[in-house]
């Protein structure tokens, strides 16, 4: 479904030194090929089958992951409230050992998290090697949100400096090299921006009040995100600017059609995995004698 050699899906990857305007990028997936004829419910359907064969090849491959003990992987998520990042995550990672996969979803910081520097509890909350973490919001957050509304940065123990465009700069400064220094040790970064339209997201928070199941999901900050569309635009827009490095790419995902945007992340992932020259471990002469002696064991029963 999702042609990885397309000039389409190329475009979805921010190549570093790239400014972005998201008014330039897509919110709706452009079908290409034999896709481009099929209705919203056969695209859908087409999307449900891919994301299935995708999934079972990610549980499979977090197995080898586990075994080969080199590497580990971190997925994050941002976008607007309402992007999708809590059913993207959901249904990418449906099948994959809970043992081999941590999903963490950052609320606002605790009086802890503020007597440290802004990278703390993230670098708390690292996958360890063989596992996929999952990042629901992050860092990102401090360089978004609290660029949109400064006056958390009161809430945070920090030396008193003025907040301008050095202070920021300096901010994106620090994430690139610890995203540097994270691949540089084994830990494979994978960025999503899941980008919606204004449209959309109307759509989908009344939906949100209409549908009892999903009244929990509401909050204040919901509208109150959406009274500054335009400003977290522009620092999003900064953020991708930035942070896109050779090392840890973005890629804004279109979406405003949530199956579509499930399946161009779980390629990404896919394609990332098998990038790594990941292989179950050989046993050794002990293990082999290891072995050797619990087969005899097992027979003598």
């Amino acid at each position: 479904m999702i042609d990885d050699k397309s000039d389409e899906f190329e475009r979805l990857r921010v190549r570093p030194g790239t400014v972005v305007r998201l008014d330039d990028w897509n919110t709706r997936w452009i079908s290409s090929g034999k896709l481009k004829d099929l209705d919203e419910d056969d695209l859908k359907d087409e999307a449900k089958k891919f994301i299935e064969a995708r999934v079972e090849e990610v549980a499979d491959s977090q197995e080898l992951l586990w075994a080969d003990n080199r590497y580990a992987m971190l997925l994050v998520f941002q976008g607007m409230d309402a992007a999708g990042k809590d059913g993207t995550i959901e249904h990418v990672m449906e099948g994959v050992n809970p043992a081999g996969v941590r999903v963490v979803s950052f609320k606002e910081p605790s009086r802890e998290d503020l007597d440290h520097d802004f990278l703390w509890r993230y670098v708390k909350a690292l996958p360890e090697y063989g596992q996929i973490g999952v990042f629901n919001r992050s860092y990102y957050e401090d360089v978004g949100v609290v660029r949109v509304f400064p006056e958390l940065l009161e809430q945070r123990a920090m030396h008193d400096r003025e907040v301008d465009d050095t202070f920021w700069a300096e901010r994106f400064e620090d994430i690139n090299v610890f995203e540097r220094h994270l691949v540089r040790n084994g830990t494979i970064v994978l960025k999503f921006f899941l980008h919606v339209s204004r449209k959309e997201q109307k759509h989908r928070l009344l939906d949100r009040l209409d549908d009892p199941d999903k009244h929990w999901k509401f909050s204040a900050s919901d509208l109150k995100s959406r009274e500054h569309w335009d400003e977290y635009a522009r620092v999003f827009e900064s953020m991708l600017t930035y942070t896109s490095t050779g090392w840890a790419p973005w890629w804004v995902i279109p979406a405003d059609g949530k199956w579509a945007m499930r399946a161009i992340v779980a390629k990404v992932l896919t394609n990332e995995i098998r990038r790594l020259d990941l292989r179950f471990p050989p046993a050794d002469d002990a293990k082999r004698a290891l072995m050797r002696r619990a087969r005899e064991a097992l027979e003598r029963e």
